[in-house]
């Protein structure tokens, strides 16, 4: 039986090619870039007030030293979206500014209004006294200092946020090269599933198709669900691999019919096709007799258990990587955290293990097992935020020992 790695290195090599677009901002979101996207302005475009205040030249400051004070006539209110531009402006002048107002020369700093001390002589001369020198550029906001023009926005393989819209349309950024979403088709199989609502002691609710569509709704998928394939149901399997090869389909996804048994159909009818590449059954626990084959054109296909967590595993641990190397998305990193308590397993077996992550108060990450790690428990698993990644080169992790942790749901989650 293949190891981990061994088939994790098989689907490296097994990418789905997948083709760029150019996209609207507002059709971005949860895309992945296909290239850097640079500014193509300074922002912010000019200097402008980071406070309410009054707009000084600190030139004309710089003789004063605390003992000898001078008026600055204000001429002029400008609050932000102000034309800045003023035709004439005598020595001595300031300006009353609102935050987000245009500073032009010659003024180049700003008095906070808290800190302003104002003679009003009459109701239509205002004036600012100052005693002290003041220093170019306070409480100001110097254009391009967020970014300037080329400056890069987002990497190339990055998965767009409202965080990466917003820093888009401020800088008037209309359209992105993104890759293309990817067209995943599911078939769930077995007699024992059902879709009712109330079901015979002797079925099974359909939890895995729910369970996928959910996870990937925030990835750049168009996640396809068909009808549930019986134990009878190679015939129909077989004719919808042949649609799905000619309607450019990136990937297909069963659940359950992969393993030895009597009614495991999905194997025999993969092997009729011309394919590339393909392994089956691999040493990990839950998911061990899990499937991929890359077929003669673009199209890949994986043979999932059908035990929901097992499903779930294989989808986290398989799936995912070929998707995020198909797309160019950045590959996720773990977290390399501290279990805090023993673990044992078969030696040549990678287990994918439920379990909690958290931070000590040092800042440890730290992982503890929860108990009930067989493939049929689901109670654990409501209860976990993380994967922890125990692998086959050894059989005992004592207390303390350090292993890979992977954000059990939020794929992006650990993103580095």
């Amino acid at each position: 039986m293949n190891s981990y790695n061994f088939a994790l290195n098989k689907l490296k090599k097994n990418k789905i090619l997948i083709k760029d677009e150019i996209v609207l901002i507002k059709n971005s979101l949860n895309r992945v870039l296909a290239r850097d996207v640079k500014s193509p302005v300074n922002y912010p475009a000019c200097d402008n007030t980071a406070f309410d205040g009054y707009a000084v030249s600190s030139k004309e400051t710089s003789s004063l030293n605390g003992k000898k004070l001078k008026k600055f006539k204000i001429i002029k209110t400008l609050a932000a979206g102000d034309n800045p531009n003023i035709k004439r402006i005598p020595k001595f002048s300031a300006i009353e500014v609102m935050t987000g107002s245009i500073i032009q020369k010659p003024f180049d700093t700003i008095i906070p209004v808290e800190k302003a001390q104002i003679l009003s002589k009459n109701s239509k001369s205002k004036y600012i006294i100052l005693r002290k020198k003041l220093k170019k550029y306070e409480y100001i906001r110097p254009a391009g200092s967020d970014f300037k023009k080329r400056d890069k926005i987002v990497k190339k393989g990055q998965l767009i946020n409202s965080n990466h819209i917003l820093a888009f349309k401020t800088l008037g950024i209309k359209k992105i090269l993104v890759k293309k979403k990817l067209k995943v088709v599911f078939y769930p199989t077995g007699n024992e599933l059902s879709d009712s609502k109330k079901i015979p002691n002797w079925k099974i609710r359909n939890s895995n198709t729910d369970y996928l569509q959910s996870f990937t709704k925030n990835l750049p998928i168009n996640f396809i669900v068909k009808k549930i394939l019986r134990d009878n149901g190679s015939v129909t399997f077989k004719k919808e691999i042949q649609k799905n090869m000619k309607s450019k389909t990136n990937l297909v996804i069963t659940s359950g019919a992969v393993s030895a048994g009597k009614f495991d159909f999905i194997p025999n009818i993969i092997k009729q096709f011309k394919l590339k590449s393909i392994f089956k059954g691999v040493n990990i626990r839950p998911g061990k007799p899990i499937m991929f084959a890359k077929f003669n054109n673009n199209m890949c296909f994986f043979g999932l258990p059908g035990n929901p967590i097992s499903t779930v595993a294989c989808f986290r641990f398989f799936v995912l990587p070929l998707l995020f190397k198909s797309l160019d998305l950045v590959q996720e990193k773990p977290i390399f955290a501290k279990i805090k308590n023993n673990f044992s397993k078969k030696k040549n077996f990678t287990r994918f293990i439920k379990g909690k992550l958290t931070f000590s108060k040092q800042g440890v990450p730290e992982f503890e097992v929860f108990k009930g790690q067989e493939s049929y428990k689901i109670n654990p698993f409501t209860k976990s935020n993380a994967w922890g990644v125990f692998k086959d080169d050894k059989e005992n992790f004592k207390k303390g020992s350090t292993i890979e942790c992977y954000s059990l749901s939020n794929f992006n989650g650990f993103l580095m």
